[in-house]
């Protein structure tokens, strides 16, 4: 497993973790100069009895940093005049615990809801988790889609590392990595950076897919995402990109009107189970698949990118395969999908255009030299497969 390059503590306790570039010179780390404050006490959960779903309750998240001018950002390095979240002059990676979290930061394990009676008390627990913020680059300005492989190879070293130490926190029962871009699905700093939350509950999604691969896996022997990867290569029509390691589709049924789902073609339950290969392949088709989603449009296309993994104690890990979901609502250049009556209130989505549609939008795209990775039916899909 990847581990940080260092470790410190920045004033009120919380903790930040650098990660560094092969053959990058070792940042210079300083004692966070602000003073130091209380943290806020974790939130609440409530248990919605009629769902069964948990909802976190974080109140102290109304003050938090709202689209920052780039100097004043908190996500930029700290200066001889401004500090900010980050106790250094320059970085590659960095990760830190959120100044406003919606879980955490007291740890613990959320008990069960009683069915005898409803109250207040039985319907409530501690918001107990924990909230990471993964900064990618020291650059204010910039995307993932434009890291470079080196740097996107850091990031999801990082990213593994997180799975696997998060994981092992008690409580926790589910690791989610996400990122989200773009002011129009409500992203709050525009400095390039991912999320990561620890839940101490199993997520409704996931409570759903897991049941479902799960069953799948006793009725056929087979992983669930296993024949939905056979069956989307086998087709070819909704396929973005493949590579030696992963493949990249619009899946069957896409909920949005661009979705891309980028699957591993061993099965892994997360991250931290990728190897070496695995991740360098990684760094060049995700990045490459990012690149084709800006290059739909003239300006950069608001996406949240979401990687499913296994629940920390889920019953059958061999049921289980990880996968990256990319979505977004832009279904025209000026023209957003916005979830109304059907989707918003019976979780019954309507597709504005088809999976193929986007699929075949998204092989024109001419990206950024990517090295490993073709795009299937195409010219130059052929000759790089020739010359290998």
């Amino acid at each position: 497993m990847t581990s940080p390059h260092h470790r410190a503590t920045l004033s009120d306790g919380r903790e930040v973790l650098f990660f560094q570039d092969p053959d990058s010179s070792a940042p210079a780390i300083f004692d966070d100069p602000r003073p130091g404050a209380p943290r806020p006490d974790s939130g609440t959960l409530r248990f919605d009895a009629l769902t069964g779903e948990w909802v976190a309750v974080a109140t102290h998240r109304q003050t938090r940093t709202h689209l920052p001018a780039a100097a004043e950002c908190p996500l930029c390095p700290t200066s001889d005049h401004r500090p900010t979240e980050i106790p250094a002059a320059d970085f590659d990676v960095v990760v830190f615990e959120n100044r406003f979290p919606s879980l955490g930061p007291d740890l613990g394990e959320v008990p069960p809801v009683s069915a005898e009676a409803l109250s207040s008390a039985s319907l409530s627990a501690p918001a107990f988790g924990r909230c990471e913020v993964v900064v990618f680059s020291s650059q204010h300005d910039g995307s993932f889609a434009g890291l470079g492989r080196v740097r996107a190879r850091t990031v999801i070293d990082a990213w593994a590392n997180r799975t696997a130490e998060l994981s092992a926190l008690p409580g926790i029962e589910q690791v989610f990595v996400f990122e989200n871009r773009g002011e129009e699905i409500g992203v709050t700093m525009n400095h390039p950076h991912g999320q990561i939350y620890a839940y101490p509950y199993v997520t409704p999604h996931t409570a759903i897919t897991t049941a479902r691969a799960q069953r799948h896996r006793r009725e056929t022997g087979r992983p669930l995402m296993g024949d939905i990867l056979s069956f989307e290569r086998d087709s070819g029509e909704r396929m973005v990109l493949g590579s030696e390691h992963f493949s990249a589709f619009v899946p069957f049924a896409a909920r949005w009107p661009i979705e891309v789902h980028i699957v591993p073609h061993r099965q892994v339950a997360g991250l931290d189970e990728l190897d070496a290969a695995e991740r360098d392949d990684l760094a060049r088709v995700y990045p490459e698949v990012l690149q084709r989603i800006d290059g739909l449009y003239p300006t950069p296309t608001p996406y949240i990118a979401a990687w499913h993994q296994a629940p920390v104690n889920c019953e059958d890990r061999s049921a289980e395969w990880m996968h990256l979901e990319i979505t977004s609502p832009r279904r025209a250049e000026n023209k957003l999908k916005f979830l109304a009556g059907s989707e918003a209130a019976m979780g019954a989505f309507v597709g504005d255009v088809s999976a193929e549609e986007t699929a075949a939008r998204l092989r024109a795209v001419t990206p950024a030299r990517t090295a490993g990775a073709s795009v299937p039916g195409s010219a130059t899909s052929a000759h790089e497969q020739a010359q290998r």
